[in-house]
């Protein structure tokens, strides 16, 4: 028997909830098959089995918490390797990256079953479940005989044009002709039945759904958030004119390197030089040791909305990052996010974080600080609004802006000079060239 203990899964992540099991108990898995997914955090993590055999117990279920070494299933093993073999099978299996992890293996194997152990990479033993290949069927396309991800789409789609191949019928041969389905069905003297009327089930008055998943995780974060760090918000807006007008200057550039340039890039690339004027908003307080902890490094929070709830990924070292890295960084991201296909890595760390409402309609709202981190900005919608200039009415691009930050660490007046500073430099972002490297 082998049992699958829940791995390491890094960013010091010491448990995990079980989102979706793959199998079924008695089910028949092959190795790299994925078995379950798990969330952690907030990352979605698929574990994988480097072992054949069937599913002999399941024991922790769906939509509950394991910890790091505890046993999530138990495999019966059929034609085992040995146990050097399957080593390095785990070992590869744990090497492959991607999102992918695997189980930590114990337990006893048998003797080999004597087939040939084929060259290939984890995502290719992957692809080729995925497809239905059977690996050992394949010719490698490599002279080390390494079968590639190349070599299995192309078997697959052989496989594929044969079995869709038209078959002539044999002379003389009947053609099989299948009965019409009938919604009733006839008596014996050949009439039809009476419909029966099924009277309709009560609506329900309420429905009942556990809290699992990401929405478990968002809220955990929150309560936490809220119940830990006093709140305060500051409100200011701020002319976005000259946001506007290096927007449209820069497009037609950034265009032609293919780069899709929206407001965000050129908000955090305003962010940074005030978060190294006012470090406080850059900190965080250990509560234990009653110490603030001053980041020297600026890895920036992204509130990006998903399908299931709220993820922030880390755009890091965004100091370090030329206007168009962080485009496409920020795409990369945030498309990352939107599909759940980024690593815990990506998703954890952020030393300040930047909720940009206006990208699903907001125009404003109250932000809850991602703890541990001392305050969150949150941007609106760009939109027109009537101000006074000069004595007269006109229109203008108007950006809203929320700032919550921790009251034990930050005070009111702070928090006024941070946003009247970020304001200045939305509405003249060409300072940004004098402090250019």
């Amino acid at each position: 028997m082998v049992e699958f203990r829940l791995p390491d899964l890094g960013e010091g992540m010491e448990e995990a909830e079980i989102r979706r099991w793959l199998v079924r108990v008695g089910e028949r898995v092959t190795a790299y098959q994925a078995i379950a997914e798990v969330e952690t955090d907030k990352a979605v993590t698929e574990i994988t089995s480097p072992v054949t055999g069937r599913v002999a117990e399941i024991r922790v279920g769906e939509g509950t918490i394991a910890r790091k070494g505890q046993v999530l299933v138990v495999f019966e093993e059929e034609a085992a390797r040995p146990e050097g073999e399957r080593a390095a099978a785990a070992r590869e299996v744990a090497q492959a990256g991607a999102g992918v992890a695997t189980a930590v293996v114990t337990g006893s194997s048998s003797a080999s079953g004597g087939r040939r152990r084929v060259l290939a990479a984890p995502a290719v033993r992957k692809l080729a479940f995925e497809l239905g290949v059977d690996l050992e069927q394949v010719p490698p396309s490599t002279p080390e005989g390494r079968v590639t991800l190349a070599d299995v789409r192309a078997f697959a789609e052989r496989q594929r044009n044969r079995q869709e191949a038209p078959v002539t019928p044999a002379a003389g041969a009947p053609e099989a002709v299948s009965a019409p389905t009938t919604a009733a069905t006839a008596t014996a003297d050949g009439a039809q039945p009476a419909a029966t009327s099924v009277p309709a089930a009560p609506t329900a008055e309420e429905e009942r759904q556990p809290l699992t998943g990401l929405r478990r995780r968002i809220a955990e974060r929150m309560e936490r958030s809220w119940r830990t760090i006093p709140h305060a918000t500051a409100f200011d807006e701020a002319d976005g004119g000259g946001l506007v007008a290096l927007r449209e200057a820069l497009l037609p550039v950034a265009e032609r390197r293919g780069l899709r340039l929206t407001y965000l890039p050129i908000l955090v690339k305003l962010l940074i030089p005030v978060l190294k004027e006012f470090p406080i908003f850059n900190a965080s307080l250990d509560e234990e040791r009653r110490e603030i902890v001053y980041k020297r490094v600026y890895h920036i929070g992204i509130a990006t909305a998903s399908p299931e709830g709220l993820l922030v990924p880390v755009l890091r070292h965004a100091d370090r990052l030329s206007l168009a890295q962080i485009a496409s960084e920020l795409e990369r991201l945030i498309e990352g996010g939107r599909r759940r296909t980024l690593p815990l890595s990506e998703l954890t760390g952020s030393t300040f974080t930047l909720n940009n409402v206006g990208s699903f309609g907001g125009s404003s709202g109250t932000p809850i600080i991602n703890y541990p981190e001392a305050a969150i900005l949150a941007v609106g919608r760009l939109q027109e609004k009537a101000v006074v200039r000069g004595g007269s009415l006109v229109a203008r691009p108007v950006l809203p802006l929320a700032l919550s930050f921790d009251h034990r660490l930050i005070d009111g007046a702070q928090a006024g000079a941070f946003l009247a500073r970020f304001k200045e430099l939305v509405e003249n972002p060409q300072q940004l060239l004098l402090d250019m490297v």
